[in-house]
């Protein structure tokens, strides 16, 4: 008996696709991408002429024509019903010449598409659903294979079937394990129940071996219930054989010091569809001991065993842990479109072996014992993701265009906020996470496009950013009573080596050029953040000398949040500028085929961090992200501009997904959701999210203090960072965790050099192959990719209330249903909603809705722009200078005397000296000297008469220091003495008293052999008068009896010097 075959076909050709209606759909070599889908254009097949719409349905250009019908008579109305999938249609009513809405349009006025409000509903009431044979439908418990009564009638073998590939017969997607007393047998099952296989796991295998039996058969249904049912015979005496689950997929194999267990997925839900391939997140996991029911030996670390179970317990897996059958999550979608194509330019229908990205692949761990024992480990187990999955639907006029976002965390060097920082001597970074947006138009499901183009739809396009912690040693220390610790550079590397490697393997992901969005505070009063910003500069620098020009590491550093503190700056318009410019320049991804649709690819990316790559970072990344939005949908043909304004319903629905996406990497990372988020740095509802970011700013503080080190712990575990061995200390008596994450010190690893430290060949741009495949002709879709079967489910009952497509969050879910019967209200969700915002008839626009050029920023040179640079705001005016204040008090006519003391001024004299101060003229006269002498100062003076300065000359009252006292010539006095010219007084003094000085002061220069002794002889010298002076205080006082009495004190005195002295300072006290 042959296998009945649905009306519309199990197996598509190339020809036919789903959404296609069966019809082949031919598209002009030179034209873009339709503007509208089929729902719409049905309008051109009236009798009704195309009349123009408002261009005020925001950049919607050509689909607006095909919106309003109208014709010789009264117009008719324009109406929406939903369709099976929750698409708005329009269609005409033709019994609508009186509604207010025709009235309206006969005036001239505009008037939108309405929107039905009831939403399609299933004929039958819930109550009677539960009679249907719902397996198909996706509900998140599992079932597995049923042991059914053989059917004499075989069907068809579908191995025998040369339109299914290989793969599609391999690929499983439900379980259930069987158990008998000394074995477990898991039967794995594809989506239509056609073929199983089977696997054996031994349950007596000794402690730390791990015994499984891989069975390359694959079997019928009637097959495998008589395989079965031979075991079940074979094991009647212990027990027989029981189902024990159903499960949805095994994790892997993990073991701490005794048997092996086996992860397993209990529970799933759909989170998202990415060309036909489901996206599912873990709901719950069982861990299954593979141990003998009647165990022999008992365990010999039974108090550590369960401790290692406890702390992985505190790992919840069911929050953001993300898997796919069929598509690899763990790489973009231009890695997995570029694979694609390069296995069948090779003649394969798939490419050679799983290639999932084990940097993202959060149980590596646990699949390595399966890689160990299995041939086809990835037939059974299934690497998971960790980070966030989200998809939304924006509706535009009935063509449904998806917005997916995956971000993906990395499992290098994961840890919680304070506890891991900066980067590991193996370039990895703490918080690194890879996010992508996915904008696709669901034209067709798959990937493939019609004529025979495989991986070629130029529906799907997608943009990759990166967030990561500034790649450099250092840290900050975890305390309680610190909620902000200073951050410590623990290791100055003059090379960088960290940083060199971390680059390199982003050239390797990414592409070249590398941009670096460094968002760190510049400018504090206690240096933390800035210490980072001043050393990342230097490691861009010292890396960026050796690299090519072209491929230089590009380094933007802005500090955003004083921006965002200034009055004048708006953070949100300067990040635009910046974006924009990060796109054109390295592009983003949109698939296609030369040379009707011609593929684009993203070679490089843009990296954003700030100090915790969280609030700052997350804002930044929304820009960019909806910046490259704008971009994705005018490559789609979507709208006739790159740009998106805020308010709008696509961009409202685009920021709740960011702000959802930065919540939970948040929440992974600090143990908290976002402190400031864009309503922050929008500036708007400052009250409700000041509230907010105070509460989450103590959530933050609180998991950080106190709950950080059991997270970090089941990390540490999970992740195979910590692996248990005899005689080694356990995990919860480390004291730190560095050595878990860093290279083993005693492990001698090859040294690269500090010059050329990239890999050569990552500086290669990446390229797409041409979509020529002439081996593999006249082969079906599904021969290549299954997205038939998984998507559609032939065969399978479904209902819509079931359906995640039918379900998916919406623009529609914004718009008021009500104010859209009286066709006043404009569907377009590019369209501004405001409070106050109306809509203009032909394309008018609310002036207050313009957008705002924005500001200028800092020109870098490094940004080459394929369109013009956004123009910059013309020159503020300055204010006009205030008028000049009368003077209230003007300066006295005449002077006060000088004897006078100024208590005694006149009040009028007094404030008027005040208001007007006045400088005396040998006061200014000193200043100016003051001032000008270095200018005219000679650097040495020589004693050769020559060379002899003038008196009046600056400078002069330094020649007598230097050269002595006597080369200013000499002469006499009246008196006959002789005298010389001192440069210091300017005149001649006694020769004989300027040569006493100078001898005091050469003696005073000598040292003494013993300069700590002073003789009686000496205590009448100058200088140790003078000592004695400032000791009793005589030189504050300046009395000169005082003077005579102490030096009478030292004449008539008997203790010497040291009496003397206290007989001085008991006198000053006196």
């Amino acid at each position: 008996m042959s296998e009945e075959k649905p009306e519309r076909g199990n197996e598509p050709s190339l020809h036919s696709f789903p959404g296609d209606n069966n019809q082949t759909k031919t598209e002009d070599p030179g034209s873009p991408p339709p503007l509208l889908h089929s729902s719409i254009t049905t309008l051109e097949s009236t009798s009704f002429k195309s009349a123009s719409v408002p261009a005020s349905l925001s950049g919607v250009a050509a689909t607006s024509k095909q919106a309003i019908v109208e014709g010789p008579g009264p117009r008719p109305s324009v109406v929406t019903s939903a369709s099976a999938n929750n698409i708005p249609t329009l269609q005409i009513d033709p019994i609508a010449a009186n509604s207010p809405t025709t009235r309206r349009a006969s005036k001239g006025e505009a008037f939108f598409p309405q929107l039905l409000n009831n939403p399609p509903a299933t004929p039958y009431p819930k109550s009677h659903l539960e009679f249907f044979d719902d397996r198909y439908d996706e509900s998140g418990m599992p079932y597995g294979f049923e042991r059914t009564p053989i059917n004499p009638a075989r069907k068809k073998d579908p191995r025998e079937d040369e339109r299914v590939s290989e793969e599609a017969i391999h690929r499983m997607h439900k379980y259930t394990l069987y158990e008998t007393a000394h074995r477990f047998y898991i039967v794995g099952s594809d989506l239509a129940d056609t073929t199983s296989r089977i696997l054996k796991i031994d349950r007596t295998a000794d402690d730390g071996e791990l015994s499984l039996v891989e069975d390359d058969v694959e079997y019928t249904r009637a097959e495998m219930n008589g395989l079965l049912a031979t075991i079940e015979d074979g094991n009647k005496s212990t027990g027989g054989l029981k189902v024990k689950m159903h499960f949805w997929g095994v994790l892997g194999f993990i073991r701490f010091t005794g048997p092996y267990y086996m992860l397993l997925i209990t529970k799933r839900s759909i989170v998202g569809v990415i060309g036909g391939h489901y996206i599912y997140q873990i709901e719950n996991t069982e861990l299954v001991p593979l141990t003998d029911v009647n165990p022999q030996k008992k365990p010999t670390h039974p108090q550590e065993e369960a401790r290692f179970l406890q702390i992985l317990g505190n790992l919840d897996l069911t929050r953001s842990f993300y898997f796919s059958y069929s598509y690899d999550i763990t790489r973009t979608l231009q890695h997995n479109i570029i694979r694609a194509r390069e296995a069948l330019s090779k003649g394969l229908a798939h490419p050679e072996k799983h290639d999932y990205n084990d940097m993202f692949a959060w149980n590596h761990y646990l699949l390595q014992p399966a890689v160990d024992h299995m041939k086809n480990p990835f037939d059974w187990c299934l690497p998971i993701i960790h980070g966030y999955v989200d998809q939304s639907n924006i509706s535009v006029y009935g063509r449904q265009v998806y917005i997916t976002i995956i971000a993906r965390r990395s499992r290098y060097f994961a840890g919680a906020r304070f506890l891991k920082r900066g980067a590991n001597d193996l370039g990895y970074v703490a918080n690194d996470v890879e996010t992508e947006q996915i904008v696709s138009e669901q034209l067709t499901t798959s990937f493939h496009w019609p004529n025979d183009l495989l991986y070629a739809n130029p529906t799907y396009t997608s943009y990759v950013q990166h967030r990561g912690s500034i790649p450099l040693f250092w840290t900050q220390e975890n305390n309680a009573a610190t909620p902000k610790p200073p951050i410590e550079l623990n290791v100055v590397d003059p090379f960088f080596s960290a940083a060199a490697l971390h680059f390199d393997n982003m050239f390797e992901r990414y592409g070249t050029p590398i941009i670096v969005l460094n968002l760190v505070k510049s400018r504090e009063k206690q240096p933390r953040e800035s210490l980072l910003l001043k050393e990342f500069t230097q490691a861009i620098s010292y890396l960026n000398q050796f690299l090519p020009k072209d491929k230089e590491i590009r380094h933007i550093a802005w500090d955003m949040s004083r921006a965002s503190k200034s009055h004048g700056l708006d953070v949100i318009e300067t990040l635009e500028t910046i974006a924009e410019n990060v796109l054109n320049t390295t592009g983003f991804f949109h698939n296609g085929s030369n040379p009707t649709y011609p593929p684009k690819l993203q070679n490089g990316v843009c990296r954003t961090n700030c100090i915790d790559c969280l609030d700052r970072t997350n804002a930044a990344q929304f820009v960019i992200g909806k910046r490259a939005l704008g971009h994705q949908l005018h490559a789609l043909g979507i709208i006739s501009e790159t740009g998106l304004e805020f308010d709008t319903d696509a961009v409202n629905l685009f920021t709740h997904m960011y702000h959802d996406h930065g919540d939970t990497i948040a929440v992974q990372y600090a143990g908290s959701h976002l402190v400031n988020t864009m309503e922050t740095y929008r500036k708007i509802n400052q009250w409700t999210s000041h509230s907010r970011d105070m509460i989450e700013s103590f959530k933050r503080y609180y998991n950080n203090a106190f709950l950080d080190g059991l997270r970090q712990e089941a990390y540490n575990l999970f992740l195979g960072n910590y692996i248990f061995a005899q005689g080694q200390p356990m995990l919860w008596d480390l004291s730190t965790d560095y050595y878990l994450h860093h290279a083993d010190p005693r492990v001698q690893r090859k040294r690269r050099s500090y010059k050329k430290w990239w890999t050569p060949a990552h500086l290669k741009n990446k390229t797409l192959p041409e979509t020529v495949y002439p081996s593999l002709e006249k082969k079906p879709v599904g021969f290549f990719d299954n997205y038939w079967n998984e998507y559609y489910r032939p065969r399978g009952l479904t209902s819509f209330h079931k359906m995640f497509t039918y379900n998916m969050n919406s623009t529609l879910r914004y718009i008021p249903h009500r104010q859209t019967k009286d066709g006043r209200y404009d569907l377009s969700p590019f369209r501004v909603r405001t409070p106050g915002h109306t809509t203009h008839s032909h394309g008018q626009k609310d002036e207050k809705h313009k957008r705002k050029k924005p500001p200028s920023l800092p020109q870098i040179p490094w940004f080459t722009t394929s369109t013009p640079a956004p123009a910059k705001e013309p020159p503020r005016k300055l204010l006009p200078p205030p008028p000049a204040l009368p003077n209230l008090y003007p300066p006295p006519s005449q002077a006060p005397p000088k004897h006078v003391p100024k208590a005694q001024w006149p009040l009028a004299t007094l404030v008027s000296s005040l208001v007007n101060p006045s400088v005396p003229d040998e006061t200014q006269k000193e200043y100016e000297k003051y001032i000008d002498y270095p200018q005219h100062l000679k650097l040495a003076a020589y004693k050769d008469s020559d060379s002899i300065i003038e008196m009046d000359e600056p400078g002069s009252e330094y020649v007598g220091y230097v050269n002595g006292y006597d080369l200013g010539g000499s002469g006499s006095d009246s008196k006959g003495n002789e005298t010389v010219y001192n440069y210091n007084k300017k005149a001649f003094v006694d020769a004989e008293s300027e040569r006493e000085e100078m001898a005091y002061f050469e003696d005073w220069c000598t040292i003494p052999e013993d300069p700590l002794t002073v003789r009686e002889d000496e205590v009448y010298q100058k200088k140790y008068k003078a000592y004695l002076r400032s000791v009793g205080g005589l030189w504050i006082l300046g009395d000169g009896r005082r003077e005579r009495e102490g030096r009478g004190s030292l004449d008539n005195g008997n203790r010497g010097l040291r009496g003397s002295m206290d007989n001085g300072r008991g006198h000053n006290y006196v």
